[in-house]
């Protein structure tokens, strides 16, 4: 075991999966020379040369068609995005070929390909680079949609994206890449598609996912303070979602409570409570409570930001809701 840190365990897992697959490659802008935006990939163009380690110019479009037709055709690359706004610039390519491309071949044609890089805000970036796509992308039929919380996890997934035979969209955090924890040294995998009880509880539910879920965590430790014990549910991936994990804890808890950095229109948590609504229904002795970022664009003032941002305390007021200790 070693303390590494998120940006430590990206560039691990990349370099691991290019040592025992020569087909994978990374590419994107300042990927090479200057090690990553947030150096990301250190020390992987000194490994790999400018053949597999590739910058970019500032042209998303471009780049991630190139990186699509070299999927289609034996290769394994990744993409990565200074943040997930600019993939805005390339989402033809990202659904209208990556995610489609399996079904209109005919099965012909796999694509696996990782797209990765920041997503949500980081603090004072203005409206238009403090977005979360998270529900976009999990929208879309063909692609699988993951969205670590801590660097552990980070890397298991990450290594599961690049041997996945579909295209990924891995979204990480500027605002997590300095977070340390033990990392084995001994290889693993960790599979998508299965959400981590990251707290067992037995007074109510919370879910959430990437680096909100500090926020659920502290809630919770909270909470427990004040005698409600909430079992907290990381979700890890988006798509596919594990409504199994969800629903088996809301049938022990009876009350939930969903908590993301989306804005509320058609979010990760409108879906999630349709289905316990469907699957769950009887088992409810509270209406679901969801917490998401307002429906306005991201402010820059430090001031409004702070009021824009789910806080910890939106969380503990939402579960003392749930749980009539109002």
């Amino acid at each position: 075991m070693a303390t590494k840190t998120f940006r430590e365990v990206i560039a691990e897992a990349m370099s691991e999966e290019m040592r025992r697959d020569p087909s994978v490659y990374l590419m994107g802008e300042e990927v090479a020379e200057y090690n990553g935006a947030y150096k990301a990939s250190k020390g992987m163009l000194d490994e790999f040369g400018p053949e597999r380690v590739i910058d970019t110019p500032i042209a998303e479009g471009g780049f991630s068609g190139i990186a699509v037709g070299s999927a289609m055709t034996g290769c394994r690359p990744i993409v990565e995005y200074m943040t997930f706004n600019f993939s805005l610039v390339a989402i033809d390519q990202i659904i209208n070929n990556a995610a489609k491309m399996y079904q209109m071949s005919g099965g012909q044609w796999n694509v696996p390909i990782v797209f990765r890089g920041p997503t949500g805000s980081a603090g004072q970036l203005g409206a238009t680079h403090s977005q979360s796509f998270d529900n976009w992308y999990a929208n879309t039929p063909g692609l699988k949609v993951v969205v670590p919380s801590n660097p552990y996890d980070a890397k298991g997934l990450l290594k599961s994206a690049i041997r996945d035979n579909d295209p990924v969209i891995f979204m990480e955090s500027e605002q997590m890449y300095g977070d340390k924890m033990e990392i084995p040294d001994e290889e693993y995998l960790i599979p998508i598609g299965v959400a981590d009880i990251k707290k067992e509880g037995k007074d109510l539910t919370i879910v959430s996912y990437g680096k909100i879920m500090k926020s659920a965590m502290a809630a919770a430790e909270q909470l427990e303070k004040e005698g409600i014990s909430a079992e907290v549910i990381d979700l890890r991936t988006l798509r596919p979602l594990d409504y199994d994990t969800i629903i088996n804890s809301v049938k022990k808890t009876n009350r939930l409570v969903i908590l993301e950095e989306s804005w509320p229109y058609g979010s990760i948590s409108t879906e999630i409570t349709y289905m316990v609504q469907q699957k769950a229904f009887d088992y409810l002795d509270a209406p679901v409570k969801r917490i998401t970022a307002p429906d306005i664009s991201s402010p820059y003032s430090a001031e409004l930001f702070k009021e824009w941002f789910p806080s910890v305390e939106d969380v503990v007021e939402a579960s003392k809701s749930v749980a009539y200790k109002k």
